[in-house]
């Protein structure tokens, strides 16, 4: 078996693109050694800055031979069948073999293919794979770029190194032969040198300053920044990220520590890390109470000679021109109050449907004042903090740096001493952003933040403008578990369905979403403030649509918590109004319940019972839900049966009124005997008429009253 060396020697590789070149460069290359049935063992691809490399072990040497035997026409047909026949295996009329079989004789094709040499393989595919690479972005450089077939790549390709057991697989890509020969470190290893396979390539490239493997890479800079960090007595700020994207900027890292002006730490923390991360790719140094400190790592390319004092000295210069705009983007958001900002957000279209950020702000604003109670929320604290949470957007500081939006709003709320519960939601509302993401717990924070996302997911849907399929533009999934998280985590008893009819009745009054005039978001919406939410609000489409959506997302969310997606498809039909809360009380008694043999035994009795009425009504053509006749109870376990089913509801209204969940599925697995025992003495089908009757109403109450806790029809398994 083989081993196969593949490098595509170029200038700098951006570091974004290096990881799905690997993986670009492996699926080709896999690809196209499967269409020329040849198997291998292992495959890895390489990036540094100037190189793309890929190590293949366990490649036959050349492909197997191929004994192909193909049926042709009988020997008698036609000339124009047999010409065919012939054309199509490239043989001649005396090459073919003929064969009796039962239905006459018939023409066979045998042939044989030697398999060709795997490096002639190579020396085809190769060139293909270059020619066709994926880049997000190419070139074409050099007096050959005026044609349009001349060579695209990442950045001018200079050598190919392509060796098969040491032998290199001849081929030519645009003027640039393949050979044996690389380069190692453009400055500190220039030359070229030979190599005769993969362990020589990494060794003499090690030699030569150059680490070809990105975890090798990343590793030096970890070793690196924690040494120098030691020695300082600072802490590192964790940013893997920024070491994968410092280990695809160079070929051999050396972490080098400078300082910058103290005058910079009064512009806020998050500020000063993103633009040394964003802007310049230095990591952040921590002192005391994890506070930012005035010294940054930044890493080099190159083990100066001067220790690297003059590289220190270079980027220090730059980074403080980076933090003197900083400073005076600080400066200038400091002499403009948040509620000076708000007139600027009329200019900012939200939607062209939903208008304006001012709207929108107006909305949310609403919309928490309504919230307020339920999350245990000062009403004037939640709409001030939703009043201001957005201004920041039009902030110098969130101009430059996106990133830290709601984050320098909750800096300025605090300059300009508003309550710190204000500031906090200004900052949180946001969150959380996804399943690792902090879930925000200060009342003022949650109201707001459920008003900020129930406000994207009422107004487009309204518009018509919902999650299809993979598409979801105004990330509404990531919305709705957000909502599902503030209210699970928190505990808020918010009958969701009931509220999100009463928000869309609202709209609905006022045509929005049907071509209204955007601006009667807010009167809509302040209108709402001091109204209660009714509890026997029909839900219309829309709401369904919302609550549909929402059972979908409990769902994922759920799953990774172990709880199957029924459990929720059958808690969610009898628990429509939308208590996150008590639904996943209830759901979790449930599991423990059916997990239980008492649970396992009575949904099968349940199965029974619910598939006799369905086979029995659909055989009369009307339905068995009437009331049992305790006189026509004629058999003990029946009478029996009744009783407990009496026993039960009663029980299950009080358990669940208390949301005592665990109770419930205990009145529940008092069913069990008596079930069994109908079914193991008692004869639904009666030749009595009347008897068979008042038997199958008695199953339709077994499935009644178990529906006052869940739909057990969708619970699989």
């Amino acid at each position: 078996m083989a081993e196969l060396l593949l490098e595509l020697f170029c200038e700098e590789i951006p570091a974004r693109m290096q990881p799905k070149a690997c993986a670009d460069l492996e699926r080709l290359m896999a690809k196209a050694l499967e269409e020329a049935s040849l198997g291998f063992e292992t495959m890895t691809a390489y990036a540094t800055p100037r190189r793309l490399a890929l190590h293949i072990e366990g490649l036959p040497l050349a492909q197997d031979d191929v004994k192909e035997e193909r049926r042709g026409p009988r020997a008698d047909a036609p000339e124009k069948a047999l010409a065919g026949f012939l054309k199509s295996t490239g043989l001649k009329r005396e090459d073919l073999e003929e064969r009796e079989e039962k239905k006459g004789t018939f023409l066979y094709a045998v042939i044989e293919r030697k398999g060709r040499p795997t490096a002639e393989v190579l020396g085809e595919a190769v060139p293909h794979i270059i020619r066709t690479f994926p880049w997000p972005k190419s070139m074409r450089w050099g007096a050959a770029s005026s044609s349009l077939s001349s060579l695209r790549w990442v950045r001018p390709l200079q050598s190919i190194l392509c060796l098969l057991d040491g032998a290199v697989v001849p081929f030519e890509v645009d003027g640039v032969a393949s050979g044996d020969e690389t380069k190692g470190h453009r400055f500190m290893a220039p030359d070229a040198f030979k190599v005769t396979g993969f362990e020589d390539y990494k060794r003499k490239l090690e030699k030569a300053k150059v680490l070809l493997d990105a975890e090798d890479r990343k590793e030096q800079i970890r070793k690196e920044a924690i040494a120098l960090c030691l020695v300082n007595k600072v802490g590192l700020q964790s940013d893997e990220n920024l070491v994968a994207e410092n280990a695809g900027l160079t070929e051999w890292p050396v972490v080098l520590m400078g300082e910058f002006d103290e005058a910079f730490l009064e512009v806020p923390a998050e500020v000063l890390s993103l633009t040394m991360a964003k802007n310049q790719k230095y990591f952040t140094l921590l002192g005391e109470g994890k506070k930012i400190t005035n010294k940054f790592l930044c890493v080099a390319n190159i083990e100066a000679s001067d220790g690297g004092r003059t590289i220190i000295a270079g980027n220090e210069k730059v980074l403080s021109a980076r933090l003197s705009d900083a400073k005076f983007f600080w400066d200038q958001d400091l002499k403009v109050t948040l509620e000076e900002r708000l007139p600027k957000l009329n200019d900012i279209v939200f939607h062209e449907k939903l208008g304006t950020l001012a709207n929108k702000v107006e909305f949310v604003a609403a919309l928490g004042r309504t919230l307020a109670p339920y999350c245990g929320a000062d009403a004037d604290h939640v709409e001030k903090a939703a009043r201001l949470a957005k201004a920041d957007l039009v902030s110098n500081m969130v101009g430059e740096f996106p990133e830290v939006q709601g984050v320098m709003g909750a800096y300025y709320a605090r300059r300009e001493g508003l309550d710190e519960g204000i500031a906090q939601a200004i900052e949180a509302h946001y969150k959380p952003q996804g399943p690792s993401d902090e879930c925000p717990s200060n009342p003022v924070s949650v109201a707001v933040a459920l008003a900020d996302k129930l406000n994207s997911l009422i107004g487009f849907f309204s518009i018509n403008e919902k999650p299809t399929g993979s598409k979801d533009p105004f990330a509404l999934r990531r919305a709705a578990l957000g909502i599902i998280r503030l209210i699970v985590e928190n505990n808020i008893r918010l009958p969701l369905g009931l509220f999100l009819q009463h928000q869309l009745t609202l709209i609905g009054d006022r045509g929005f979403g049907r071509g209204a005039d955007v601006q009667v978001i807010g009167s809509a919406f302040r209108t709402s403030k001091k109204q209660k939410i009714p509890t026997n609000l029909p839900y219309d489409e829309p709401t369904r649509e919302l609550i549909e959506f929402f059972a979908d997302r409990l769902k994922v969310q759920q799953r990774e918590k172990g709880v199957s997606h029924d459990l929720i498809d059958a808690t969610f039909s009898q628990d429509r109004d939308g208590d996150f809360v008590r639904l996943l009380g209830r759901v979790t008694a449930l599991q423990h319940f059916l997990n239980s043999e008492d649970g396992a035994n009575l949904l099968t009795g349940y199965r029974r019972a619910a598939n006799i009425v369905r086979i029995e009504e659909k055989k009369d053509g009307k339905s068995f839900d009437g009331e049992v006749n305790p006189d026509l109870l004629s058999d003990a376990p029946e009478r029996a049966l009744n009783a407990k089913l009496g026993d039960v509801r009663n029980a299950l209204a009080n358990a669940l009124e208390a949301e005592d969940f665990e109770a419930a599925m205990r009145a529940l697995a008092s069913l069990r005997e008596p079930v069994d025992d109908f079914f193991n003495d008692v004869t639904v089908n009666s030749d009595d008429a009347r008897l068979r009757e008042n038997r199958l109403n008695l199953l339709s109450e077994i499935r009644n009253v178990m529906h006052l806790v869940a739909d057990f029809s969708k619970i699989e398994g």
